[in-house]
């Protein structure tokens, strides 16, 4: 795929966070790796709503910029979109946003750890919270460091939602089915009686999935980890 072509991309995807509320005013923030040297991000200070693939910048994978118009800058939350490819060179794209369901389990301090729907446990396994960092410093990426080679999401503790995925349409999956999760679990918590899966549900589940690394480790315990299921198989 050509660089315009990622850059339109990123614009289509950055609308589509706007329009479904994932996003507020100039919140969010989009990167695309084109290579291994170098990365298409969006601008500080835009609305993900409002960006034309002009707006774009090219940066490398230190941070610094390549390549921009009018005096556009990369966001300040570069730094954590860093930290995953660092520590991923299988991920193509990062997308961070703030879908209300999934920010209030962040806010919370609430892992996504019930499994609730088959759909959740192939596409995501669990999803942890990182610790609480401040914006724009390296204290987000420390925090979200731990979590990068189990799982393909994070809650960002009073903050957000991080994802990535091979490709920014992947990626862009990954927050959608956060925020699905997030928001049925939400439902199904004011329900007061849902019915998780059991264990050997989960396995036959865990089982379709292609890259076991991503599913629940010991840093998201509760009903979804492979930990639990083994000891409730042997009891």
């Amino acid at each position: 795929m050509n660089e315009n072509v990622i850059k339109q991309q990123i614009c289509g995807i950055g609308k589509r966070m706007y329009d479904s509320g994932f996003v507020a005013a100039n919140d969010g923030n989009i990167t695309v790796k084109l290579n291994g040297r170098e990365l298409i991000t969006t601008p500080a200070g835009v609305s993900k709503g409002f960006m034309t693939p002009e707006m774009m910048i090219k940066v490398d994978l230190a941070g610094n910029v390549i390549m921009s118009h009018s005096d556009w800058q990369p966001s300040s939350e570069l730094k954590m979109h860093l930290q995953v490819y660092q520590d991923r060179p299988d991920v193509g794209a990062v997308v961070h946003a703030h879908p209300p369901y999934a920010t209030t389990f962040a806010i919370a301090h609430m892992p996504l750890n019930k499994p609730l729907i088959a759909e959740a446990i192939v596409a995501l396994g669990c999803v942890p919270v990182a610790g609480y960092g401040t914006p724009s410093t390296q204290e987000i990426p420390e925090a979200v460091a731990p979590y990068l080679k189990k799982f393909d999401a994070v809650l960002l503790a009073n903050h957000g939602a991080l994802a990535w995925g091979a490709d920014l349409i992947t990626a862009y999956h990954k927050l959608e089915s956060v925020e699905f999760y997030a928001k049925l679990t939400f439902l199904s918590m004011q329900l007061g009686c849902s019915q998780e899966l059991t264990a050997g549900q989960i396995k036959k589940l865990y089982a379709l999935k292609k890259q076991p690394a991503n599913i629940c480790g010991v840093e998201c315990p509760l009903q979804c980890s492979r930990n639990n299921i083994k000891k409730q198989d042997e009891m």
